[in-house]
């Protein structure tokens, strides 16, 4: 494993190029699946292209440390812990939930806790101060000389790095890429690495219209769509049939699911295929984008 020394732009694109595809046959369709998920064991997935610039931009900046923010569960907060400990940053994560601060630590907040991140627990209704301007200059007063990553790790930086999960191939091979999306980073990045041609399909992890309202401010472009059809109620919320799926499919094709993001959106692949809404007759990439830790059981 590099370390902090060597674990530069050149080291993130050396795993990048790295990454495994897997084709499947789901009820016909050449289903082509980009196993992110193996991009690294630690900085897994969607969340390894997110942090690279950000974190490169710490380091050339001269910060000593990065706060960002998270849920109990986050797998954002869980690869910023590893990543920044690899850069040799110390960390911050502001979690929701002040509450948890009396309690044992879930292994997703453990294992942030190994890797160096200091944990500050704060109130629901602090948390959803987390994007105004008096909230961030209490934090920067309370811990100086922070680099801060938005929650879920979106920002234009981001961006920049998920532009680099399509490949020429990629773009050049596929009709349509399916992704699922929880904050927009990833599916903004992808939009504006498409070609023209292109269907970007976004299943987003959240009820609502919001993330499409959200995804406006990242991009220009109009080849995406954003369905809400399969989140079965919102984040992290689930249903038996989507358990039975996941089940299903680790035993058909050998690889893991979650249930919060990569789930869902293959539950939703297979249901529009089985309505005739994505044919045999187009190419179809999916990303598997990680967040494995989300299989701890709750």
């Amino acid at each position: 494993m590099p370390n902090s020394d060597s674990f530069n732009a050149l080291a993130f694109d050396a795993l990048a190029h790295a990454i495994p595809y897997q084709t499947i046959n789901m009820h016909g369709v050449q289903l082509c699946i980009k196993r992110l998920d193996l991009v690294h064991p630690r900085i897994s997935g969607n969340k390894f292209f997110k942090l690279k610039y950000n974190l490169l931009s710490a380091q050339q900046q001269g910060f000593k440390r990065v706060l960002t923010f998270g849920g109990a569960y986050s797998n954002h907060i869980a690869a910023t812990a590893y990543a920044t400990h690899l850069f040799g940053l110390q960390s911050i994560g502001i979690i929701r939930g002040e509450e948890l601060a009396h309690k044992a630590l879930n292994p997703t907040l453990h294992t942030a806790q190994d890797f160096g991140m200091q944990l500050q627990f704060v109130s629901r209704e602090q948390y959803r101060q987390k994007q105004s301007a008096d909230f961030i200059q209490q934090l920067q007063a309370e811990f100086p000389d922070s680099y801060i990553i938005p929650e879920g790790g979106t920002n234009s930086l981001a961006i920049q790095g998920c532009k680099e999960i399509l490949t020429a191939d990629d773009v050049n091979n596929f009709d349509l890429i399916c992704c699922a999306a929880g904050t927009g980073g990833t599916i903004s990045g992808l939009i504006e690495a498409s070609a023209e041609n292109q269907k970007i399909l976004g299943f987003s992890a959240l009820k609502g219209e919001f993330l499409a309202q959200e995804l406006q401010q990242w991009t220009q472009r109009s080849n995406w769509h954003i369905t809400d059809e399969f989140c079965f109620g919102g984040y992290a919320k689930t249903a038996p049939e989507l358990m039975q799926f996941i089940q299903r499919f680790e035993k058909d094709y050998g690889f893991p699911l979650e249930h919060v993001y990569t789930g869902k959106m293959l539950f939703g692949v297979e249901q529009m295929i089985l309505r005739g809404e994505i044919k045999k007759t187009q190419s179809v990439l999916a990303l598997h984008t990680g967040g494995l830790q989300g299989k701890i059981q709750r």
